[in-house]
């Protein structure tokens, strides 16, 4: 599924720029195996996506660790929803889990694809241990990449993004060369269009209701390309440049 609304060509871009948590990785998948372990472990069922609705109002809190250390205060909150153990053990485990978290099954493919077009630039909400994981998995596809630990603070802060344009910036680039790219609304979409940048949505969760682990836009915001597998931009980009 594809939908384009942008004017700009996809030719026209030099650099498509990254969310990864949740684009790239399945973050949400590794929430759901480890809570499962858990649930397991102590002869409990647990409901993945209710758990995950938990996950996001917890998430943001002044002064918390940052992703993925905050799935051990988190999983205090999802313990407590859900009648589980809290322990250092069981903290412990699903932040492991989710530092492990793996790709998207297309995700290594249309990255792969689409580094032969482009400079491709990670912006991560994760801190840098995490974020080295994930590109291994990814097989090193990225020109350059941007963490919390790198920026010192998470998107959707515009000052984050500023970073990133001042990279470009120094290799020529503005931040119009720039194609961003991510499932979040909230994290990212919104933010990308209020600074002026094209963006592609890859709407993961096209086939569940709601927004997940994601926390909820105040609004929505149309996407410029709209794509529900990121294979699907790295096609059409295949295609665009083909033209």
């Amino acid at each position: 599924m594809a939908s384009v609304t942008a004017v700009k060509p996809l030719t026209a871009f030099s650099y498509v720029t990254f969310d990864v948590v949740g684009t790239l990785i399945d973050f949400e998948g590794a929430i759901k195996d480890g809570l499962a372990e858990i649930a397991a472990r102590e002869g409990r069922k647990i409901d993945g996506e209710a758990a995950l609705a938990v996950y996001r109002d917890a998430r943001y809190e002044p002064g918390a660790a940052r992703f993925p250390d905050d799935l051990g205060r988190c999983y205090g909150r999802i313990a407590a929803a859900f009648d589980l153990p809290d322990t250092e053990e069981y903290r412990q485990l699903m932040i492991d889990r989710v530092g492990d978290a793996a790709p998207f099954p297309d995700s290594a493919q249309a990255m792969a694809r689409l580094k032969t077009h482009y400079k491709l630039i990670a912006m991560t909400n994760a801190r840098r241990w995490a974020f080295e994981k994930y590109q291994e998995k990814l097989g090193f596809p990225f020109w350059a990449g941007f963490t919390t630990d790198d920026t010192g603070t998470e998107k959707p802060d515009p000052a984050f993004f500023h970073q990133v344009f001042a990279h470009v910036g120094k290799d020529g680039g503005t931040l119009h060369d720039i194609l961003h790219t991510a499932q979040s609304q909230y994290h990212d979409i919104g933010i990308s269009r209020e600074l002026g940048m094209t963006n592609a949505w890859i709407q993961r969760r096209h086939a569940q209701p709601g927004y997940g682990g994601t926390i909820e836009p105040v609004a929505f915001t149309k996407p410029d390309y709209h794509f529900h597998a990121l294979i699907d931009l790295a096609e059409a980009a295949d295609r665009a440049f083909e033209d």
